[in-house]
């Protein structure tokens, strides 16, 4: 059989880190890959730095879409990759996720009849009132392949029809966490460079929409943070910090405000903290696989396996809930492996070459 050929899309930090393991599991077995970056996040610290880190070679096409409202921003993905699919005529469009960049990049492949891989298939928040929700199910519904990190995705899935190409793999951003957290531990301690002490700080970090864009629930984020007697390292993502100016809101004395931070930087940071604030759904992952408590500044998760196993709580934005979360008692252990060995872009790279 021919060796593939696949365009990947990718936008956002955290597809880099799921992309960046499957882009070496490709390479391995000779195929090619075509790897494309929307520009949805165009910032250095959000972006190049996260390439440089994983020994991701720069993206062969980089549309530069930048930031916008999310109907044109998608828009102006789909009209862009629409062009590069007509010049390319790869095997697979290869996704990742729920931003905007997973949907225009499905949508536009459905529509010339190429093929969808969608990695991170069949996740639910149950809240249509997130884009991101909206962008993981229009996607599942028109991917070929769909590839689960857990089984409860794949049940997910069976609820809503879809069996055929449904694939239980494991998360990919396992598979990238084993890889990186040995490179972690050999940098210089992040919160070393700030005063603190392993296991004497919480880290947060705050960007999804219904945070950032709701001054209120913005509002009691901070008062949140407040209710913490410890300190908080806070890498503000670019969109938070625009919204707290916004706001004229300011934060606790007991919160370090910090640049964001590349990828090994963030796991040590995360590995070294004695837990987890966050909003971000690879962060409520990557704080299940370091064992370290994850408190969700969310009404629901898409991460179902991280709250029953106990490692993480979902508290909303209620400063009383996460008050008693901080002092709550929290497992101790390995957390069950309900997210793959470490081996998931293989089986990914061999799925796809077998359909």
């Amino acid at each position: 059989m021919p060796l593939m050929k696949v365009l990947t899309v990718v936008g956002a930090r955290p597809q880099f880190v799921k992309a960046a393991p499957v882009s070496d599991a490709l390479k391995a077995a000779g195929h090619e890959e075509i790897l494309l970056h929307t520009g949805q996040h165009y910032d250095d610290r959000m972006s190049r730095i996260f390439f440089e880190e994983l020994g991701v070679p720069e993206p062969a096409i980089n549309l530069g879409v930048g930031s916008g409202p999310h109907g044109r921003q998608t828009g102006e993905m789909l009209a862009r990759i629409e062009t590069v699919l007509l010049s390319e005529s790869p095997d697979w469009v290869l996704v990742y996720g729920d931003t905007n960049s997973t949907l225009a990049g499905a949508l536009a492949a459905a529509k010339l009849g190429i093929p969808v891989a969608h990695v991170e298939a069949g996740l639910r928040s149950h809240n249509r009132r997130m884009p991101e929700e909206i962008n993981r199910v229009a996607t599942d519904h028109l991917s070929d392949l769909l590839f689960c990190p857990s089984e409860s995705a794949a049940e997910q899935l069976r609820r809503e029809g879809i069996t055929a190409g449904v694939h239980v793999v494991g998360d990919v951003m396992y598979d990238a966490i084993l890889w990186a957290l040995p490179r972690a531990e050999a940098i210089s301690p992040p919160a070393e460079r700030l005063g603190l002490e392993p296991g004497q700080y919480w880290v947060a970090t705050v960007h999804r929409a219904e945070n950032t864009d709701d001054a209120r629930r913005l509002k009691s984020v901070a008062e949140c943070f407040a209710a913490a007697a410890e300190p908080i390292v806070f890498p503000v993502h670019p969109r938070t910090a625009k919204a707290l100016a916004a706001a004229s809101l300011s934060l606790p004395e007991n919160v370090r405000v910090i640049e964001p931070v590349g990828y090994l930087e963030m796991l040590r940071l995360v590995r070294d903290a004695r837990g987890v604030i966050t909003d971000s759904g690879g962060l409520q992952k990557e704080a299940f696989w370091l064992r370290r408590p994850c408190i969700t500044l969310r009404d629901e998760t898409e991460w179902l396996e991280t709250v029953e196993s106990g490692w993480n709580r979902i508290v909303g934005v209620d400063p009383d809930r996460l008050a008693r979360a901080l002092t709550a008692e929290w497992p101790t252990g390995e957390p069950p492996p309900v997210y793959g060995d470490g081996s998931a872009s293989q089986r990914i790279v061999e799925l796809l070459r077998a359909a």
